[in-house]
């Protein structure tokens, strides 16, 4: 399956946090860490830093991320921060490293995320916590409507992106206990009319759906939205263009014992 190269992307990246709706998901995070008293912290897949510096009273905040233009980009954004270059599936940290692992809308990147899990568990101590959050398509209740304007968008990311239950599976597989899986955050917008052309996502990568588009086909889909602008204002009718995303975490914890 084709890859996003996000050393082209990193330049535009921290566009996507202009969406409303994804604070709570720095809100769980800070509660999780401090729930492991977390002193040493990795996100894996840290692309610019975005959620790494939200943790700013964690001692030894950790980053790995395959692409060399992100990091630099979150090297930029806070000096602090331990950046590694390397991949999830086989992270270069020693047993017992951290106090929590997390992952933020980048599971679905990973060659092998069930790999990732098993190297979570690995490299956390015992009674650390590993989160992964981010989008479900499985569930088919969200509305977004990039997956009504660019036709195999949904169809590729029920490929890209794991179940919550089957990564609750590996984590239990792997060795994770009280496993459990809660929604931490909702985009919620209608985008009215033009609105939506304003969306800080509607670029050709502002978001992995539309960088893996062949560009003719992200510029046909583009087409489609000012055809149904277009067609609604000569109509005098209103028309929404939805995005109704829920965010969960899947959370499990290494056990105290055994």
């Amino acid at each position: 399956m084709k890859k996003v190269n996000y050393n082209e992307v990193a330049a535009v990246y921290d566009q996507r946090y202009r969406s409303e709706g994804q604070a709570g998901i720095a809100e769980y995070l800070q509660v999780l860490a401090n729930k492991v008293k977390a002193r040493a912290v990795l996100e894996a897949g840290c692309g610019t830093g975005h959620w790494l510096t939200a943790l700013h009273d964690c001692g030894n905040r950790y980053g790995l991320d395959y692409s060399a233009g992100m990091l630099a980009r979150a090297r930029q954004k806070d000096p602090a921060l331990r950046l590694v270059h390397g991949t999830a599936t086989r992270l270069p940290f020693r047993k017992n490293a951290f106090d929590l692992v997390f992952c933020v809308h980048a599971l679905h990147h990973f060659d092998d995320p069930a790999a990732f899990i098993y190297e979570a568990h690995r490299t956390l101590v015992r009674g650390g916590a590993l989160a992964i959050i981010g989008m479900d398509p499985q569930t088919e209740q969200d509305r977004w409507y990039l997956y009504d304007y660019f036709p195999g968008t949904y169809e590729a990311d029920l490929k890209r992106y794991p179940s919550g239950k089957m990564i609750l599976s590996w984590m239990k597989e792997a060795g994770f206990v009280r496993c459990e899986r809660r929604i931490v955050a909702h985009i919620d917008h209608d985008f009215n009319g033009r609105e939506v052309l304003g969306d800080p996502i509607l670029q050709k990568n502002g978001t992995s759906q539309l960088s893996l588009l062949p560009d003719e086909d992200f510029t046909e889909g583009l087409a489609r939205i000012l055809i149904a602008l277009q067609a609604a204002e000569g109509d005098g009718e209103d028309i929404v263009f939805p995005t109704h995303i829920a965010l969960q975490a899947l959370v499990g914890f290494r056990a105290e014992r055994g």
